[in-house]
Order: C-alpha cells, then sequence, then structure tokens
C-alpha cells in the first residue's frame, strides 16, 4: 500500500466480543470476520465509553466521552456543532458514505419519558432559556433519522453533509422492523412482503418460546442485513484504484433484539447444543433479584429494551437465533470483502471491525443491556486489519471507542482536533485504567429510580458506583473472570477498594475538557 488508505468499517450492533470465532466461540461460525483477524490486529480487552447504541455511537464518531458531547442516554442526539474525526478525513478529500444504521439522532419518533423539573409556585422562564446551553438539540436537522420523515415523506433523503457523512442510506431500528431508505426501497421494490413485517407476520413455529422472537417471513435475499451489503457493494462497484479515497461505514442493525435471523439462519443453530454462561443463575446485586422477581411473576412483561431474566430454555434459544444473525452478517461481510478484492481495491483498504456495545446474553440469566456493566455488555470486539502489516497480532492492552477516531486519522496522517480524548491503538498505550460512563433517561424495571453509574476497568478489576443507592459492585477479573462475586464490602479488599477508587478518580479529571483552546493569556 503506497497510496492514502481508504477504510472500510463495518459495525454491528448489540454484539459482544467473545460471539466471534477469533475471540475463542467454537460454535458461531464467522469465517469472513475471523479472516480480518488473520490479517490483522484483534483487540482483546477493547471497551465501550458507554453501553447504549446512541451514546457510544456519538463516543466513536468524536472520540469524546459522553458526558462531553452529551448524549447522556438514548434521546439525546449528537449536537452538529461537535467535529467528528469523518469531518476530518472528508475536509482531506475522501468520499465518505454512511450505508446501514446511523442512530446519530433519535429514530423512532416516540417522545421521550425525561421529563423537565419545575417546582410549584415557581415562573418557566420562555422556551430559550429553560436549558443551560441555548442551541437545542431540536428541529428539522436533528430529526433527520426519524421513521415519522419518511412515513410523512417516502422521498426524504437524509440531509448531508451529515455529521462528516456525503452519501447517506439509513436502515435503523431492529430485526425485520427496519426504518429509514431500507423500509422505502422495501416498500418501493416488495410491496408484497410490507405486510409481513413484525412479529405479527411472523411464521408459527411452536419449537421457539423465547421472548421478543419471531420467524420472519422476509427472505434472507431481502433482510436488512443483505441490503447493506448490497449497497455496499454498489458503492464500491462504481468505485475505481484511481478515485479519491473513501471511508465507507458499513453498519449493521443485528444481532440486536428482537431475534428474528430469516431463511436458514433461523434454525441455523440448535438450542439444545448451546452452552450457557458460567454464571448463568448467579450473582446477587439488587437488579438481579428484581428481574429474578419479574421472570417469577410477571414473565409476559419481558418486552422493550429494559434487561430481563431468562429460563435456560429461553437462554439457549436466545443465543441460537442471535448466532444466526451474527453468520447472516459475516456471509455479508465476506460478499463486500470479496467486492473489494474484485474491484482492485482491498490492497489500499483497511477493513475495521467493531461494535456499538455487547449483550448480557445468558450471562447471570439475563438478557440485552442496560445498567450493569459485566463484561459481556461493555467489552466488544475490535479488529485493524491493515494491508501494510497483514500479519495476525493480539493486542490486550486496554483500549476504549474513544480511541477509534484518532487511530482512523493517524493511518490517514491527519492531527486530531483539540479535545479529542482518544489515542491511537497503533501505538503503546499509558493506561492503567478507563472509564465507562451510563445514566438512564427513566427508571428501568430492575431499579427503583433512575441511575447515573460510571464504572472502572483495570486489567484485572472492575468496580462500578451509583449516584443515589447503598450498594456499588467490585470484581476481580483475574480470579473471579464471570464476576459473580460482588467484593466491595468485604473487609479483605478494603484497601484495593481505597485504590481502585483513587484511580478512577484520577482518570476521571484526565477526562474532564481540554477544549477550546483559551484565545487569549487572561
Amino acid at each position: 500500500m503506497t497510496k492514502t488508505p481508504n477504510f472500510l468499517f463495518i459495525v454491528t450492533d448489540q454484539h459482544r466480543a467473545d460471539h466471534l470465532g477469533c475471540y475463542g466461540n467454537t460454535v458461531v461460525k464467522t469465517p469472513n470476520i475471523d479472516s480480518l483477524a488473520a490479517r490483522g490486529t484483534r483487540f482483546d480487552r477493547f471497551y465501550v465509553a458507554n453501553p447504549i447504541c446512541m451514546c457510544n455511537r456519538a463516543s466513536i464518531l468524536t472520540s469524546r466521552m459522553p458526558s462531553l458531547h452529551g448524549g447522556r442516554h438514548n434521546g439525546i442526539p449528537l449536537s452538529l456543532d461537535h467535529t467528528t474525526f469523518v469531518e476530518l478525513l472528508r475536509n482531506k478529500g475522501y468520499d465518505t458514505a454512511l450505508i446501514g444504521k446511523s442512530h446519530l439522532q433519535g429514530m423512532t419518533g416516540l417522545p421521550a419519558t425525561a421529563k423537565r423539573q419545575h417546582k410549584p409556585g415557581l415562573e418557566l422562564a420562555s422556551e430559550e432559556l429553560r436549558e443551560a446551553v441555548k442551541r437545542q438539540r431540536i428541529g428539522e436537522a436533528y430529526d433527520q433519522e426519524s421513521a415519522l420523515r419518511w412515513q410523512r415523506d417516502p422521498t426524504h433523503r437524509v440531509r448531508t453533509p451529515f455529521y462528516g457523512f456525503d452519501e447517506v442510506k439509513i436502515a435503523d431500528d431492529h430485526a425485520d422492523l427496519v426504518t429509514g431508505d431500507y423500509a422505502v426501497w422495501l416498500k418501493n421494490n416488495h410491496p408484497e412482503l410490507e405486510a409481513l413485517r413484525g412479529p405479527e407476520g411472523a411464521i408459527d413455529d411452536d419449537r421457539y418460546c423465547a421472548p421478543q422472537a419471531w420467524r420472519t417471513q422476509i427472505p434472507e435475499e431481502h433482510y436488512p442485513t443483505a441490503w447493506i451489503a448490497n449497497e455496499c457493494q454498489d458503492f464500491l462497484k462504481a468505485r475505481t484504484k484511481e478515485d479519491d479515497p473513501f471511508f465507507l461505514m458499513m453498519s449493521f442493525p443485528d444481532p440486536h433484539h428482537p431475534f428474528t435471523p430469516p431463511g436458514k439462519y433461523w434454525d441455523m443453530y440448535d438450542p439444545d447444543e448451546i452452552e450457557l454462561p458460567a454464571s448463568f443463575g448467579k450473582g446477587d446485586i439488587p437488579p438481579i433479584r428484581n428481574l429474578r422477581r419479574q421472570l417469577a411473576e410477571a414473565p409476559e412483561a419481558r418486552v422493550g429494551q429494559d434487561p430481563f431474566a431468562v429460563t435456560e430454555r429461553e437462554a439457549r434459544e436466545i443465543i441460537a437465533l442471535t448466532y444466526g444473525s451474527i453468520t447472516m452478517i459475516d456471509d455479508a461481510v465476506g460478499r463486500v470483502l470479496r467486492t473489494l478484492e474484485e474491484q482492485g481495491l482491498a490492497e489500499d483498504t483497511i477493513v475495521v471491525f467493531t461494535s456499538d456495545h455487547g449483550d448480557y446474553m445468558g450471562d447471570h440469566g439475563l438478557m440485552l443491556k442496560l445498567l450493569m456493566h459485566y463484561q459481556g455488555l461493555i467489552r466488544v470486539p475490535f479488529i485493524w486489519a491493515d494491508p501494510r502489516s497483514p500479519e495476525a497480532k493480539a493486542d490486550s492492552a486496554l483500549r476504549s471507542a474513544i480511541d477509534i477516531g484518532p487511530t482512523f486519522l493517524e493511518r490517514a496522517g491527519i492531527q486530531p482536533f483539540t479535545g479529542c480524548q482518544g489515542s491511537t491503538v497503533l501505538e503503546p498505550v499509558d493506561r492503567q485504567g478507563l472509564i465507562v460512563e451510563e445514566d438512564s433517561q427513566r427508571v428501568m424495571a430492575a431499579f427503583e429510580r433512575p441511575q447515573r453509574i460510571r464504572t472502572y476497568v483495570e486489567k484485572d478489576w472492575r468496580i462500578t458506583l451509583r449516584h443515589g443507592e447503598d450498594w456499588n459492585e467490585m470484581y476481580d477479573l483475574k480470579n473471579d473472570p464471570d464476576e459473580v462475586t460482588n467484593l466491595w464490602d468485604h473487609p479483605d479488599h478494603a484497601a484495593e477498594q481505597a485504590r481502585l477508587v483513587q484511580n478512577m478518580v484520577v482518570e476521571m479529571i484526565n477526562l474532564q475538557d481540554r477544549a477550546p483552546l483559551p484565545t487569549c493569556r487572561a
């Protein structure tokens, strides 16, 4: 590779690190993604900045923690005033495209659950003065991804440049209910399939009883995963080696729940042959107890986005269906990689693979995500395959989602912007520990109040502190990798706890903003 490199950035949704063959999983079939690790670097301790879709996607694009870019939880769009690394690539002459799930802005159009506090007897200020920052993230510029936009106007296209992307084709939401440009394509080209989407149109299959799982009638070739791969192939087929370099983000909404792998992928894996996680049924922190109670008393409440507890049978089914979705993604990745080769672009293209966050996926008997920072949720795959150094490597340093942008910029020869918090993964990092942030917009099923939590991860330890709660967490990852025994209140570990809390505070100081630069001395 001698020219400025192209980048193919592959992102999946709610995909934990150990659900790939190259990360040690002996069941799920992912030969194409594994091939990237075989000719690149696999990062074994790669963590999210926040384990929620919008928040971590914004951190990936801005290389900043959620507490700085403002996306504390879902429902807060990334400010158009924030600089993204994609804008810097575009500024250098890159052709930039995003095909698939974006979720940098709200996608559902549903009203927020968080409400402004108003003390009785006090007069509210005018609307523009009710927030700490006057320029609010509202209006037409901030509902570009809303499903309602396409419902009102099927010809709607996301206004570009969109956070640095010149070409944008949206496939937001999940399962066979994906919205955006994909839904318009499906309705225009295959109108007979429109009524078959969702659980109401599902094929009956009484072999499965897991919540949020249905056997879709949408054929494999028309499912969102296939559409995204097709669109990316078309993008690549229109290019030659002589064109300007490109940055293509291929972003899949799967394997995020609901669980609806189509066609052969539905029963590709037998639930009876799925092993349960070692921590299944173990762990005793308050939210786990609450979710076990929900399973026993109100199993029908396990809908939507909140985490829930499962039976052994349900866990095996969901893991098997998730593996089916992952293998479908892998097949789609394989098609796009072959197109790179056929177009003569592979030798100049760096391929990167990651996910926006993980999933409990049976850990402690739980499913989904939110507010319990077990490794399956906060640790994600990250693979960097660069034709310049095609040998297989493994990196065990602590790395973060905020490191992704600086790495792309480093390889493209671009200086990061002031306030960029991450550091390139192409060089050794002096990082003893890292922070994971998460706030909740509302009260979740497992909790009694909205949560504000911060996690600190070191090589052998993880602590999680919660505002307003009388319990915290501390796990010895070396001797208890499944995070079963909470040592927070154990007197024998008081000194270790004090050390970790101090290091956590120091790292939080390090993550305070360094932007903007001063305009004068005083």
